[in-house]
Formats: structure tokens, C-alpha cells, sequence
């Protein structure tokens, strides 16, 4: 099957030399290699690079400008992409080798074209859900209703984080993905894209569109124990802390929203309770450090709260 990579990048010239060794080294080579730039048009760093790096390599690298987030530039790439198969890879993140090789032999064994997409094995993202403190209080407070990693709350309106999710063998049925390390049919481009909504810094924009695929087209949706990749999580090209705290909220309740709605008045009350959990405990994050960065982030939940009550419920 042909696989098209596609990857949105954003100033991180320091990380793609690296993200094209990677894909040279798959035994599998994609079929074309697509990355979707979000920098300003006066920034040619990376630029530079991939188009230096596409001269040399048996890779078939195409190179575009988009701006506006995540979303939209992997959408873009997706409607640029020919390819069977669309494996959505972030430019921090390194595959092993053999990583297309096995979700492709998936997608090829699936001759009912039942499933929709498949994830990756993240090495280095493991961790005890159960060890975790945050966690333990999900669960002696009832905040959540199941832990199970890679599933969503549908009664709260959380997913549960894959992370979570000790090493295994073959594949195993999940309610979202992440697209750091994800394939989809190309069909399923076809009947939806990425939301718009998640402009800017999309938190949550992979579980809402992957969540999308499961429960709105009926397909199903899978992590891989064996297609293994490390997630490096680099730092450049990140928005700020008050605005990720702001949309752990806001897109949270948008996506809970989107695929389930309308929600009864128990989803909007756990929904809430889960949310001001969140707040206290990010405020005790505060006083306990009292640094600026844990100032910043109960700034943005502070924020994306009052957006809640005033704009959303």
C-alpha cells in the first residue's frame, strides 16, 4: 500500500535533520513524504533545510507554507497526499525502522477496510497511571468512571491518556489517537477533516477527529504494541503555558461537545466537577512553587473557566 507522511512543522530547524534520518531508515519507504509549514514566510531556516535534504535523498519530499495551527496544515498536507494510506508522523517524533512496515501489513490484512486507523507504541511516553498521583485522585474522588488508556469517558468527557498503557504485543481496540505517530485510510478524509475549530494550538484536536472516525463513520480504531517510535517532545515552536492551560478547558468541553452532544445535564455536572478539580489543583501547583510558569498556567485555567460558563454552557 502507498503511504504518504504528513507532517506540520513550525521552527523546529534543529529537529528535522533528524526526523528525515529516521524516515531513510524505514524498511518500508513512504511513498511520498509531505511537510506543511507554519512559519512566517520571512523564516526560511527550515525551508532551507528540507529543501537541501530533498536534493540528496531517494525520499519524495514536497514542501508547502500553511499557517493557522496543526490542524489546518495537516489538512492541507492530506489534500496534497495520494497515497493509500496517511501517516500523520510529528517532526519530533523517530519511528524504528520496521514502523510502516507493520501498521501497512494491518491495513492490507483488513480486506473489509473495517478499520479506520491505527497508532503507534510510544517508548519513552509510558507511564503507571496507578503510581501517579494526579491519577489516584481521578480515581479515589470518582471523577472518572474508567482508566482504561486509549478509551474516552463519555459520562466526564475525558479521554484517558494512552500514555497509560504498559508494553504489548499486537493491536488492541481504542476510542482515540494521537497524530504524533498515526495512520488513517485516505477514505476517511473523504466524509471528514481535521475541525477547524482547534486553530492555533489545537489541544485535544487528534482525540476529537480520531473520535470522529470511531463513533460518527463506524470505524474502528487500534494501537499497535509492535510499531514502536520515541517522542522527543521538543520544545521550540510551543505556545505558552496561559494558553494551553486555557484550552485544557475550552477544548475539552468543545470536543465532548462535538462528538456527543447534545450532553445531558450529568455529562455538563461531571464535566464541570472535573474541571474544578483541575483548577484547585493547578492552584495548589501555585502556591506550592510559586513560579512563574505555574502562575501562568492558573492564569490560562482561570480563563478558560470563565470562557466555559460565559461562552460555552
Amino acid at each position: 500500500m502507498k503511504v504518504s507522511v504528513v507532517t506540520p512543522t513550525y521552527y523546529r530547524f534543529n529537529e528535522l535533520p533528524e526526523y528525515f534520518t529516521s524516515l531513510e531508515a524505514l524498511t518500508c519507504a513512504p511513498y511520498q513524504v509531505i511537510l506543511v509549514d507554519g512559519s512566517p514566510p520571512y523564516e526560511k531556516r527550515s525551508e532551507k533545510i528540507i529543501l537541501e535534504f530533498s536534493k540528496k535523498s531517494n525520499l519524495d519530499i514536497e514542501y508547502y507554507r500553511k499557517d493557522g495551527g496543526t490542524a489546518i496544515q495537516r489538512n492541507y498536507g492530506v489534500s496534497m497526499a495520494s497515497g493509500d494510506i496517511i501517516l500523520f508522523i510529528d517532526d519530533d517524533v523517530r519511528l524504528k525502522p520496521n514502523f510502516i512496515e507493520i501498521l501497512a501489513g494491518y491495513f492490507s490484512n483488513d480486506l473489509n477496510k473495517e478499520i479506520g486507523g491505527i497508532t503507534g507504541y510510544r517508548t519513552n511516553c509510558y507511564f503507571d497511571m496507578m503510581k501517579n498521583l494526579r491519577w489516584k485522585w481521578y480515581k479515589r474522588l470518582g471523577l472518572l468512571k474508567i482508566f482504561e488508556p486509549g478509551k474516552y469517558d463519555i459520562s466526564t468527557g475525558i479521554p484517558i491518556n494512552n500514555n497509560g498503557q504498559p508494553v504489548f504485543s499486537g493491536l488492541r481496540e481504542v476510542d482515540f489517537m494521537t497524530t504524533a505517530c498515526t495512520a488513517y485510510r485516505k477514505e476517511v478524509f473523504d466524509e471528514i477533516k481535521l475541525d477547524p475549530f482547534f486553530v492555533g494550538y489545537g489541544i485535544l484536536e487528534d482525540a476529537q477527529f480520531s473520535l470522529r472516525v470511531k463513533y460518527h463513520l463506524g470505524k474502528k480504531l487500534f494501537q499497535c504494541g509492535d510499531a514502536h517510535c520515541i517522542e522527543l517532545s521538543a520544545s521550540s515552536g510551543r505556545t505558552g503555558l496561559k494558553k494551553i492551560g486555557e484550552r485544557t478547558v475550552i477544548n475539552y468541553y468543545y470536543t465532548f461537545n462535538s462528538v456527543f452532544g447534545p450532553l445531558s445535564i450529568s455529562q455538563k455536572s461531571r464535566f464541570i466537577r472535573f474541571q474544578l478539580f483541575e483548577w484547585f489543583r493547578v492552584l495548589a501547583d501555585l502556591f506550592r512553587f510559586h513560579d512563574k510558569d505555574s502562575l501562568r498556567y492558573f492564569l490560562g485555567k482561570t480563563s478558560g473557566l470563565y470562557a466555559l460558563f460565559i461562552k460555552y454552557l
